[in-house]
């Protein structure tokens, strides 16, 4: 796998986070490590080659002093070495020494005959004014370092250039540089440690704010809905908190709105339920009435099965309507889905919903029609508009007296698409307009003329809308009675 895809999987979106705490230490210690590796490579090559200037000035200052004891007699080359400067020479405590001395021809003068020459690439050292040169051989099986001065010569008869050659074992070399490096990495040791210990104190220290802000959300009471302190944290997270705080709120609103809705659904509930409850008991009695007459108590049942019947019905289409209105409050569809956006035909679902309608306009003697030139395509559910327009055309059918008319208009607008129901029927006074939408609130009108209705119709049409993005505005018809609904959709 290549190392970025490597990287990306760990390091980028949706790769696991796991510990703050953790990734701030890898973070900081991984590069700080590699920081200390390579520091502790320099120094140790520094402190190297600082020896290795030590130890080279140390064997020129032998061969120069070698070097001093080089003349010229009876025109031979002669090295004047004494015995004390040899055992010197030759012995010491950490290595051993070896030298030679080469005359004007070439000739071994003194010292070790067989001694590695000087190789002919090896440049002169720049350190020193001397003619020297420093080079590695071997020589006896062990490695040497050997510095080669060229020494000049002369007296009245000749003159010349003589070699003076002074080598070095390297175990004094080697072993300051074991020495060298064991300090070096032990020092480089004690510093990580240290530089570990004040990160992991920092980042722990650093990470005190969030871990009160932890604390302070596990402790909250499930009844507390203020605000967390955002000067808990850092400036940085003061933002998360906000989130937090906002997320916090809309979910008590959401919380409250649940429990509202509960409460209301049980109390309307409670109703129609109790009467249910009332009319079986009533079809008991009438069924454990002694010496009752068989025809009559049949048509006392019949009555009462009949109004279990009803009132089953309107339960029925109560809780219906509950489970829509929950459903569309929670952004669903018709089958508990999330709402999926797609481009809908508003003159279709109309005319679909007139088609469906048609029946209980015709039993009412209601005129419904359509008026729908442009097919006015929006964004949204086709289900949940077809929701929307069903409920409207029922209110309508429902609040308008036999031998009147609805109208279902769907036309471009200047603010978008409309869509218009208009009723004849006696509409809704100007200061309860506002108000219908709230569910389970009823018009004086309508319970007067409808008293089993739900309340529910409006409140549907109104998140519906919502949840589309359109308005939706209540007003008097045309004709000065009944009541025009639009809804306004924005252009897609």
């Amino acid at each position: 796998m290549p190392l970025l895809e490597r990287l990306a999987r760990r390091f980028g979106p949706g790769a696991p986070l796991g510990s703050l705490r953790g990734q701030l230490l890898r973070w900081l210690l991984g590069p700080l490590l590699v920081l200390v590796a390579l520091n502790t490579i320099s120094v140790y090559r520094n402190a190297l080659d600082a020896a290795d200037v030590a130890y080279d000035r140390s064997l020129l200052a032998s061969t120069r002093a070698l070097a001093e004891r080089v003349s010229i007699v009876d025109g031979k080359v002669v090295a004047d070495v004494p015995y004390v400067a040899l055992d010197s020479f030759e012995t010491d405590t950490l290595g051993r020494i070896y030298y030679k001395v080469t005359g004007i021809k070439g000739e071994t003068v003194s010292g070790y005959a067989d001694l590695p020459p000087v190789p002919a690439n090896v440049p002169r050292s720049e350190a020193y004014p001397a003619l020297v040169r420093f080079y590695h051989a071997n020589y006896n099986g062990q490695p040497v370092r050997i510095a080669a001065l060229l020494q000049p010569v002369y007296d009245d008869s000749m003159r010349g250039i003589a070699l003076i050659q002074v080598g070095e074992t390297l175990e004094a070399r080697r072993g300051l540089s074991n020495q060298i490096l064991f300090d070096t990495l032990a020092w480089q040791a004690l510093l990580l440690l240290a530089l570990a210990l004040l990160v992991w104190f920092a980042v722990r220290l650093v990470l005190q704010p969030l871990m009160r802000l932890k604390i302070a959300v596990e402790t909250r009471k499930l009844n507390d809905s203020s605000d967390v302190d955002p000067t808990l944290v850092h400036k940085e997270v003061r933002p998360l908190v906000a989130a937090m705080n906002s997320s916090r709120s809309r979910l008590q609103i959401l919380i409250s709105s649940q429990r509202r809705f509960i409460a209301d659904a049980s109390h309307q509930l409670r109703t129609p339920l109790t009467v249910l409850k009332t009319q079986a008991e009533l079809a008991l009695r009438e069924c454990d009435r002694p010496n009752a007459d068989p025809q009559a108590t049949r048509a006392a049942l019949r009555e009462i099965v009949h109004s279990i019947a009803a009132t089953t019905d309107s339960t029925v289409n109560l809780a219906n309507r509950l489970l829509t209105l929950a459903r569309i409050e929670h952004g669903g569809d018709a089958d508990g889905a999330a709402a999926q956006s797609e481009p809908a035909s508003l003159r279709d679902i109309a005319r679909q919903v007139g088609l469906e309608m048609a029946m209980a306009a015709v039993s009412k003697q209601i005129d419904l029609s359509l008026e729908a030139d442009s097919e006015c395509v929006v964004q949204g559910q086709a289900l949940l508009l077809h929701e929307l327009i069903a409920n409207l055309v029922d209110n309508a059918l429902r609040y308008t007296p036999q031998g009147g008319t609805v109208t279902l208009r769907v036309r471009p607008g200047a603010g978008g698409v409309l869509l218009e129901v208009e009723d004849s029927g006696h509409g809704i006074a100007a200061a309860e307009r506002e108000r219908v939408f709230a569910p389970f609130y009823r018009a004086a009108a309508t319970l007067e003329r409808n008293p089993g209705g739900a309340g529910l119709g409006l409140a549907i049409v109104r998140d519906i809308a919502t949840l589309h993005g359109a308005s939706i505005t209540l007003d008097e018809a045309a004709g000065g009675q009944g009541l025009k609904v639009t809804v306004t959709f924005p252009h897609t």
